[in-house]
């Protein structure tokens, strides 16, 4: 029995000492601090090919019927389905504010599945803050005084002409920090997709852990470290069970879940595809 117990506090230690580590190394992602002197130029709308966008049915400004409003829990899937809606009203534009509000509800999602998903969300709330501060110093040297983000901007591509984005070292540059919004936008997607799928063969739904590993070794994997890769493993095995995720959403059976989720992914891709238009047609696919 003692024995047992030390080897529960030796994993526990190991573990504790691997998010110590992670959180270390992981900070070395992106440059720390408040804004810098990025010439003014990221703008917080991107442009992008005409498209017309179509999400999900049309209920006026609100998400459809069929996502409920979710009491006694901070993220909501019928707000995010609207901010993603809002992001795209422009048809040659990806809106930036609507874009990380949506954010703000898939943080929230990712903050309520426990503080091992911190390994996640920590990074990802970093990067939506740079870009809401850039966005508000252009709004403040645009009309001399602070105010909210403007959302009808110029071409990504201006950070490119007033060389602010760098391709061959990291910088804080608005270009550098979506790239990696991005990224983690396919990982949740894929997992979404994962959830939103029946069972295979033999009756068996796979685990969120299974889900978002693979999830992950697709969209971010690629793009880490060897000891980032080690550690999300811990996050993969902490995740909660698949009728926690449909609680989330408001739902009480995977039957339920389907649409809803269904609707979630559709937004997401929408957002997705969109972005990735933009970064393939400015060649920032690979920022460092």
């Amino acid at each position: 029995m003692v024995s047992l117990t030390r080897m529960k506090l030796l994993r526990l230690l190991l573990l504790a000492a691997m998010l110590a580590l992670l959180l270390f190394i992981s900070s070395l992602w992106l440059p720390q601090g408040g804004v810098r002197d990025c010439g003014g130029s990221w703008q917080p709308c991107l442009k992008f090919y005409r498209q017309t966008p179509l999400l999900v049915p049309e209920e006026g400004a609100e998400a459809p019927p069929l996502i409920p409003e979710c009491p006694g829990q901070s993220f909501q899937a019928r707000r995010l389905l609207r901010y993603l809606k809002s992001s795209l009203e422009n048809a040659d534009d990806v809106l930036l504010e609507p874009y990380l509000q949506s954010w703000d509800q898939l943080l929230k999602f990712m903050e309520s599945l426990g503080t091992m998903v911190g390994f996640f969300s920590h990074k990802v709330k970093e990067k939506v803050v740079l870009i809401r501060e850039l966005s508000l110093k252009r709004s403040l040297e645009a009309h001399g005084k602070r105010g909210p983000p403007d959302s009808s901007g110029l071409q990504i591509g201006a950070e490119l002409k007033d060389g602010v984005v760098d391709f061959s070292r990291r910088t804080d540059s608005g270009c550098r920090t979506l790239l990696r919004l991005h990224r983690s936008l396919l990982w949740l997607k894929l997992m979404l997709e994962g959830l939103a799928e029946g069972p295979d063969a033999d009756g068996r739904y796979r685990t969120p852990g299974e889900l978002s590993r693979a999830a992950y070794m697709v969209a971010l994997a690629p793009h880490h470290p060897w000891v980032l890769r080690q550690a999300a493993e811990f996050v993969f095995l902490a995740l909660p069970d698949r009728r926690y995720f449909l609680q989330l959403v408001c739902v009480r059976s995977q039957r339920e879940a389907a649409p809803v989720l269904h609707a979630i992914i559709n937004a997401l891709a929408l957002v997705h595809k969109q972005t990735q238009r933009i970064l393939v047609e400015h060649d920032m696919l690979e920022l460092p």
